[in-house]
Protein backbone atom coordinates (compact mmCIF):
# COMPACT_ATOMS: atom_id res chain seq x y z
CA UNK A 1 0.00 0.00 0.00
CA UNK A 2 3.03 2.27 0.83
CA UNK A 3 4.06 1.45 -2.46
CA UNK A 4 1.11 2.80 -4.54
CA UNK A 5 0.75 5.94 -2.65
CA UNK A 6 3.84 8.03 -4.47
CA UNK A 7 1.93 7.10 -7.81
CA UNK A 8 -1.08 7.84 -6.35
CA UNK A 9 -0.09 11.29 -5.47
CA UNK A 10 1.51 12.40 -8.50
CA UNK A 11 -1.65 11.04 -10.68
CA UNK A 12 -3.74 13.21 -8.97
CA UNK A 13 -1.26 15.89 -9.53
CA UNK A 14 -1.57 15.59 -13.19
CA UNK A 15 -5.60 15.58 -13.12
CA UNK A 16 -5.22 18.78 -11.16
CA UNK A 17 -2.77 20.82 -13.70
CA UNK A 18 -4.75 19.98 -16.30
CA UNK A 19 -8.25 20.65 -15.05
CA UNK A 20 -6.89 23.32 -14.06
CA UNK A 21 -6.31 25.19 -17.70
CA UNK A 22 -8.57 27.97 -18.33
CA UNK A 23 -9.51 28.46 -22.06
CA UNK A 24 -10.66 31.96 -22.78
CA UNK A 25 -10.91 32.39 -26.26
CA UNK A 26 -11.43 30.21 -29.51
CA UNK A 27 -7.41 31.14 -30.52
CA UNK A 28 -6.21 30.05 -27.63
CA UNK A 29 -7.87 26.89 -28.02
CA UNK A 30 -6.40 26.21 -31.26
CA UNK A 31 -2.88 27.07 -29.91
CA UNK A 32 -2.83 24.65 -26.76
CA UNK A 33 -4.36 22.35 -29.07
CA UNK A 34 -7.16 21.08 -26.97
CA UNK A 35 -9.70 22.70 -30.20
CA UNK A 36 -9.80 21.64 -33.75
CA UNK A 37 -12.17 22.02 -37.19
CA UNK A 38 -12.73 21.52 -40.17
CA UNK A 39 -13.98 24.07 -43.22
CA UNK A 40 -15.13 22.60 -46.39
CA UNK A 41 -14.11 24.37 -49.16
CA UNK A 42 -15.50 22.36 -51.78
CA UNK A 43 -17.99 24.74 -53.40
CA UNK A 44 -19.97 21.92 -54.15
CA UNK A 45 -20.68 21.14 -50.51
CA UNK A 46 -21.13 24.62 -49.38
CA UNK A 47 -24.63 26.04 -49.24
CA UNK A 48 -25.43 29.26 -51.11
CA UNK A 49 -28.27 30.67 -50.12
CA UNK A 50 -30.15 33.75 -51.92
CA UNK A 51 -31.50 36.47 -49.48
CA UNK A 52 -33.97 38.75 -51.38
CA UNK A 53 -35.25 42.27 -49.60
CA UNK A 54 -38.38 43.04 -49.34
CA UNK A 55 -40.63 45.98 -50.92
CA UNK A 56 -40.31 48.31 -47.95
CA UNK A 57 -43.77 49.35 -47.26
CA UNK A 58 -44.34 52.96 -46.30
CA UNK A 59 -47.31 54.35 -45.02
CA UNK A 60 -48.98 55.90 -48.02
CA UNK A 61 -50.94 59.34 -47.77
CA UNK A 62 -54.77 58.88 -47.93
CA UNK A 63 -56.09 60.41 -50.42
CA UNK A 64 -60.39 62.19 -50.58
CA UNK A 65 -61.61 62.97 -53.48
CA UNK A 66 -64.17 66.01 -52.07
CA UNK A 67 -67.76 66.94 -53.62
CA UNK A 68 -65.71 69.44 -55.82
CA UNK A 69 -63.71 67.18 -57.34
CA UNK A 70 -60.50 68.99 -54.98
CA UNK A 71 -58.22 65.99 -54.47
CA UNK A 72 -56.63 66.21 -50.69
CA UNK A 73 -54.56 64.31 -48.42
CA UNK A 74 -54.90 63.35 -45.16
CA UNK A 75 -53.65 66.85 -43.50
CA UNK A 76 -55.83 69.06 -46.10
CA UNK A 77 -53.14 69.71 -48.50
CA UNK A 78 -54.15 70.05 -52.31
CA UNK A 79 -51.39 66.93 -54.22
CA UNK A 80 -49.75 68.28 -57.19
CA UNK A 81 -52.47 66.39 -59.40
CA UNK A 82 -55.66 68.43 -57.73
CA UNK A 83 -52.93 72.00 -58.25
CA UNK A 84 -52.99 71.25 -62.00
CA UNK A 85 -56.52 70.02 -62.26
CA UNK A 86 -57.72 73.79 -60.87
CA UNK A 87 -55.29 75.65 -63.18
CA UNK A 88 -56.70 74.07 -65.84
CA UNK A 89 -60.44 74.23 -64.84
CA UNK A 90 -59.59 78.38 -64.01
CA UNK A 91 -58.05 78.81 -67.73
CA UNK A 92 -61.12 77.40 -69.22
CA UNK A 93 -63.24 79.27 -67.02
CA UNK A 94 -61.06 82.25 -68.34
CA UNK A 95 -61.30 81.32 -71.97
CA UNK A 96 -64.80 80.99 -71.67
CA UNK A 97 -65.74 84.16 -70.92
CA UNK A 98 -62.94 85.89 -73.78
CA UNK A 99 -64.34 87.01 -77.02
CA UNK A 100 -63.87 85.02 -79.50
CA UNK A 101 -61.02 86.47 -81.51
CA UNK A 102 -62.40 85.78 -85.07
CA UNK A 103 -65.40 88.07 -83.69
CA UNK A 104 -65.10 91.36 -84.10
CA UNK A 105 -68.00 93.53 -83.49
CA UNK A 106 -69.69 96.41 -85.56
CA UNK A 107 -69.76 99.85 -83.79
CA UNK A 108 -73.50 98.80 -83.51
CA UNK A 109 -72.80 95.09 -82.04
CA UNK A 110 -72.08 93.74 -79.09
CA UNK A 111 -70.39 90.82 -77.44
CA UNK A 112 -73.87 89.62 -75.91
CA UNK A 113 -76.17 89.65 -78.67
CA UNK A 114 -73.39 87.25 -80.59
CA UNK A 115 -72.80 84.91 -77.55
CA UNK A 116 -77.24 85.11 -78.02
CA UNK A 117 -77.06 84.01 -82.06
CA UNK A 118 -74.50 81.29 -81.10
CA UNK A 119 -76.76 79.65 -78.78
CA UNK A 120 -79.97 80.23 -81.01
CA UNK A 121 -77.87 78.63 -83.71
CA UNK A 122 -77.13 75.49 -81.55
CA UNK A 123 -80.76 74.65 -82.27
CA UNK A 124 -80.62 74.63 -86.15
CA UNK A 125 -81.79 71.33 -87.73
CA UNK A 126 -84.40 70.91 -84.63
CA UNK A 127 -87.52 69.50 -86.01
CA UNK A 128 -90.78 71.67 -85.68
CA UNK A 129 -93.15 71.10 -82.75
CA UNK A 130 -95.93 73.25 -81.91
CA UNK A 131 -95.29 74.27 -78.43
CA UNK A 132 -91.86 72.42 -77.87
CA UNK A 133 -89.18 74.26 -76.29
CA UNK A 134 -86.52 71.45 -76.52
CA UNK A 135 -83.98 69.65 -78.55
CA UNK A 136 -87.28 67.19 -79.32
CA UNK A 137 -88.68 69.70 -81.35
CA UNK A 138 -89.40 73.71 -81.18
CA UNK A 139 -91.97 76.33 -82.21
CA UNK A 140 -90.72 79.49 -83.30
CA UNK A 141 -91.65 81.24 -80.13
CA UNK A 142 -90.61 77.98 -77.87
CA UNK A 143 -86.92 78.59 -79.98
CA UNK A 144 -86.74 82.27 -79.07
CA UNK A 145 -88.28 81.87 -75.82
CA UNK A 146 -85.54 78.89 -74.94
CA UNK A 147 -82.95 80.59 -76.62
CA UNK A 148 -83.23 84.03 -74.09
CA UNK A 149 -84.11 81.93 -71.16
CA UNK A 150 -80.28 80.66 -71.28
CA UNK A 151 -79.15 83.92 -70.35
CA UNK A 152 -81.85 84.78 -67.56
CA UNK A 153 -83.77 87.16 -69.82
CA UNK A 154 -87.60 86.02 -69.67
CA UNK A 155 -89.60 87.17 -73.00
CA UNK A 156 -93.78 85.94 -73.48
CA UNK A 157 -94.42 82.53 -74.45
CA UNK A 158 -95.77 83.74 -77.81
CA UNK A 159 -94.96 85.46 -80.49
CA UNK A 160 -98.05 87.79 -80.34
CA UNK A 161 -97.14 88.61 -77.16
CA UNK A 162 -93.20 88.29 -77.78
CA UNK A 163 -93.67 91.24 -79.74
CA UNK A 164 -94.84 93.75 -77.13
CA UNK A 165 -91.00 93.22 -75.54
CA UNK A 166 -88.25 95.70 -75.74
CA UNK A 167 -89.06 98.12 -78.00
CA UNK A 168 -90.18 98.51 -82.15
CA UNK A 169 -87.24 99.92 -84.35
CA UNK A 170 -86.79 100.66 -87.59
CA UNK A 171 -85.57 97.68 -90.43
CA UNK A 172 -82.52 100.26 -91.53
CA UNK A 173 -81.67 100.11 -87.80
CA UNK A 174 -81.57 96.01 -87.35
CA UNK A 175 -79.02 94.57 -85.90
CA UNK A 176 -77.95 90.47 -85.25
CA UNK A 177 -79.74 89.95 -81.78
CA UNK A 178 -82.81 91.45 -82.79
CA UNK A 179 -86.86 90.01 -83.46
CA UNK A 180 -88.55 90.23 -86.63
CA UNK A 181 -91.89 89.42 -86.64
CA UNK A 182 -94.28 88.36 -89.31
CA UNK A 183 -97.97 87.60 -90.09
CA UNK A 184 -98.39 84.31 -91.65
CA UNK A 185 -102.36 84.09 -92.10
CA UNK A 186 -103.87 87.45 -93.35
CA UNK A 187 -107.17 86.44 -92.54
CA UNK A 188 -105.82 86.79 -88.63
CA UNK A 189 -104.61 89.89 -89.31
CA UNK A 190 -102.62 89.46 -85.78
CA UNK A 191 -98.51 88.60 -85.61
CA UNK A 192 -98.04 84.72 -85.38
CA UNK A 193 -94.61 84.14 -86.18
CA UNK A 194 -91.36 85.38 -84.88
CA UNK A 195 -87.35 84.88 -86.05
CA UNK A 196 -83.73 85.93 -84.51
CA UNK A 197 -81.70 87.80 -86.52
CA UNK A 198 -78.13 86.14 -86.72
CA UNK A 199 -76.64 88.34 -89.75
CA UNK A 200 -77.11 91.82 -91.69
CA UNK A 201 -74.71 91.49 -95.07
CA UNK A 202 -72.92 94.58 -96.08
CA UNK A 203 -75.66 95.08 -98.17
CA UNK A 204 -78.21 95.18 -96.09
CA UNK A 205 -79.75 91.23 -96.44
CA UNK A 206 -81.43 90.57 -92.86
CA UNK A 207 -81.14 87.12 -92.29
CA UNK A 208 -82.54 85.04 -89.21
CA UNK A 209 -83.30 81.96 -87.55
CA UNK A 210 -86.57 80.40 -87.30
CA UNK A 211 -88.55 77.30 -86.65
CA UNK A 212 -90.85 76.24 -89.43
CA UNK A 213 -93.30 74.02 -89.88
CA UNK A 214 -92.16 72.10 -92.74
CA UNK A 215 -88.14 72.60 -92.48
CA UNK A 216 -87.84 72.85 -88.91
CA UNK A 217 -85.30 75.51 -87.23
CA UNK A 218 -83.39 77.49 -90.56
CA UNK A 219 -81.99 80.13 -91.13
CA UNK A 220 -83.82 82.05 -93.84
CA UNK A 221 -83.23 85.63 -95.51
CA UNK A 222 -85.81 88.68 -95.30
CA UNK A 223 -85.17 88.81 -98.76
CA UNK A 224 -87.34 85.84 -99.74
CA UNK A 225 -90.54 87.21 -101.22
CA UNK A 226 -92.53 84.77 -98.77
CA UNK A 227 -90.66 86.83 -95.77
CA UNK A 228 -90.93 90.24 -97.34
CA UNK A 229 -94.68 90.26 -97.81
CA UNK A 230 -95.19 88.75 -94.05
CA UNK A 231 -93.04 90.82 -92.44
CA UNK A 232 -94.82 92.82 -89.56
CA UNK A 233 -92.05 94.72 -87.57
CA UNK A 234 -88.84 94.32 -85.81
CA UNK A 235 -88.18 94.57 -81.89
CA UNK A 236 -84.89 95.14 -79.97
CA UNK A 237 -84.64 93.35 -76.68
CA UNK A 238 -80.95 93.74 -76.23
CA UNK A 239 -80.15 96.99 -75.26
CA UNK A 240 -76.59 97.50 -74.09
Amino acid sequence: MKKLLPIYILLLLVSWKSSAQIITSKKEALKKGVYSYAEKENDSETAMVEVTEAPVSLPSEKITVNSNETIEDKEGRKTEKAEEKERKRLRKLIESQRPDPDFIPAPDESYFAQQVVNNAMQFEGITYRTGGTTKEGMDCSGMVYTTFNIFDISLPRSSHEMAKAGRKIKLTEVRKGDLLFFDNNPRRNRINHVGLVTEVTEDGEIKFIHATLQLGVVVSSLKEPYYENSFIQANRVIED
